[in-house]
């Protein structure tokens, strides 16, 4: 059962400190995790008209806390221990939308598998495994 909403969780994204708007945006939550969005702007570009790996992996481990949180609230200090991404096709340059799909939730660690994909399309940019550490309290 989730315990934070789709808006609980975009007003933890706007009070997280990423120096202006928040750049996600949470599209879906559930007991299954959640969907979010990073709408692809130009400091998100590398050279040869893609999405850069960083901004691939920042939204994969943004996707991954927020699946974590959804189901055990607000605790900010949960940290990722572990995140192993596989880069499987060049994103076009439009939003990319990752799913964060609890796979286990455990009382000091959780896993996620995430999948990131341009948006509109059905095949994978990327894949990745996040597992996060869950402190005490």
């Amino acid at each position: 059962m989730t315990v934070m909403d789709l808006q609980a969780l975009q007003r933890l994204l706007a009070e997280a400190g990423f120096g202006g708007p928040p750049p996600y945006v949470v599209e879906d939550v559930g007991d299954w995790g959640v969907r979010l969005r990073l709408p692809i702007t130009e400091s998100h570009q590398r050279p040869g008209g893609t999405v850069s790996g960083p901004a691939l992996m920042a939204l994969a481990d943004a996707a991954a806390w927020l699946a974590v949180l959804a189901q055990i609230g607000p605790v900010v200090l949960a940290v990722s221990t572990s995140l192993h991404i596989d880069f499987l096709r060049k994103p076009e340059l439009v939003d990319v939308v990752a799913d964060g799909l609890l796979l286990k939730l455990g009382k000091r660690l959780a896993v996620i598998d995430v999948s990131l994909r341009s948006d509109g399309r059905e095949e994978l940019v990327a894949k990745a495994q996040v597992t996060y550490y869950i402190p005490p309290g």
